[in-house]
């Protein structure tokens, strides 16, 4: 048998911990979550959590601040574009991905627990920035258009609906279709005609892309080269 580089072990051991660590979280949020429940998830011991986080709290963290790894590095996207592709994977991939979505109920919870982290938001609101200054380069936005405030903006939107459609909808069914309309409302007062009459704003297209970047996301971690 062939053994793995301690290394790879490691991540392989930290990813599976995560996992498992948001399937808990994602059932029974973190008050109702323990390590023990965490552990039996896993398969794992003790000490390999401890080895890679040093308390439920830092799990908590990790899981939170792990959302945009889940879809970003899939997407093969530029400018505009890319920052609606976000959006519109997300909007779908929160709906079957329990990574993504304890990350999103921990974030939002985070103050019922003690914590006070806006990492995650900021993260996300980087992230949507560089896609805008990308557009603003290649002469996609309207004059005026500041792709920090833009994507704060953003950020606070998707925070706001993925919170209304989870008592609104059955699993948040209808979250895609709000993003679709956040997108339709926002394009005529951001983006040049152009570039508005090119950019795909569909929930077909975020269930195609969803499909790629699940799939991209199985191959790579299939192979150990997944972030972990």
């Amino acid at each position: 048998m062939v053994r793995q580089p301690r290394q790879e072990r490691g991540v392989q051991t930290r990813r599976q911990l995560l996992r498992a660590a948001a399937e808990v979280f994602d059932e029974s949020g973190f008050a109702g979550a323990s390590i023990k429940d965490i552990l039996q998830q896993a398969e794992l011991t003790a000490g390999a959590l401890y080895f890679h986080f040093e308390s439920k709290e830092a799990l908590a963290r990790a899981v939170m601040n792990a959302q945009p790894d889940s879809i970003v590095p899939w997407l093969e996207s530029e400018g505009l574009q890319r920052l609606v592709d976000i959006t519109l994977v997300w909007s779908q991939q929160l709906r079957t991905d329990p990574l993504l979505r304890a990350g999103v109920r921990l974030t939002t919870e985070q103050g019922a627990f003690g914590l006070r982290d806006a990492k995650p938001y900021r993260d996300w609101g980087a992230i949507m920035a560089e896609c805008l200054r990308v557009a603003a380069d290649k002469g996609e936005l309207q004059a005026g258009v500041a792709p920090e405030e833009l994507a704060e903006f953003v950020v606070e939107a998707c925070t706001g609906m993925q919170t209304y459609s989870a008592v609104a909808s059955e699993g948040r069914a209808d979250l895609g279709d709000r993003v679709v309309r956040m997108w339709r409302l926002l394009l005529p007062g951001i983006a040049v005609p152009t570039v508005i009459a090119h950019t795909e704003v569909s929930e077909a297209r975020a269930k195609e892309l969803l499909r790629t970047a699940s799939a991209a996301a199985s191959a790579s971690a299939g192979s150990g080269g997944a972030q972990g």
